[in-house]
């Protein structure tokens, strides 16, 4: 496969590019944008043909969910099964933002992106180009760090194109990304924990939960 690359501007990108890159989602492409913190490899979650190219492109393994790009709490709410006040003080006070909080799923999210545990990690994001294409095609998307499993995450989007190369199939190529990364949280057991620490910090987190 050749992947392309389109130059676009990360802060005002063109109709054209978002027309190009709206339509390889439709037809279950796989391509990576800047997003407000780093590149991300985006896809249609409701193509199991897309959501299987994720995870070939970057050798994920199968039972690790793929987080989700939503616009809104209205698409959170359809595709949770239950949110809880725990969810809405942190979506309340971090979102849109880097923070990326994990859920129980509705029966709507496909299992396999949720790598079969049910779960399913979603974020708002403060991304002109990830929330124009949400906009444009009226749904949420995969949106996982765009790099090779277990690899630091691509910055720019000549790095992106150099490592998905043949593995996705275009690249929005909005030049650097300096964001520090998304903090994932767990809020499904009782006690919430920390997956990976980024932007938002633990500390962050607990004083907003422990406020009255």
């Amino acid at each position: 496969m050749a992947t392309d690359l389109i130059e676009i501007s990360r802060e005002n990108p063109s109709t054209d590019a978002l027309e190009r890159a709206a339509a390889a989602i439709r037809r279950g492409e796989v391509i990576a944008i800047p997003t407000d913190s780093l590149y991300a490899i985006v896809a249609d979650p409701f193509n199991l043909h897309a959501v299987g190219r994720v995870f070939a492109a970057k050798g994920r393994e199968f039972d690790r969910s793929l987080p989700l790009l939503i616009s809104d709490l209205m698409m959170a709410e359809d595709l949770a099964k239950e949110l809880t006040a725990r969810f809405y003080l942190l979506a309340r006070r971090f979102w849109p933002g880097p923070l990326t909080m994990i859920v129980p799923a509705s029966a709507k999210v496909p299992l396999k992106v949720t790598g079969n545990t049910g779960r399913l990690a979603m974020r708002q994001s403060r991304s002109p180009v990830g929330n124009a294409l949400l906009d444009w095609l009226d749904q949420p998307l995969i949106a996982t760090s765009a790099n090779i499993s277990g690899q630091p995450t691509c910055r720019s989007g000549i790095e992106a194109f150099a490592v998905m190369d043949g593995r996705i199939d275009l690249v929005l190529d909005g030049g650097l990304a300096t964001g520090p990364g998304n903090t994932t949280v767990d809020i499904t057991e009782p006690y919430w924990r920390i997956i990976r620490e980024g932007a938002v910090s633990e500390k962050e987190i607990a004083d907003c939960l422990q406020r009255p």
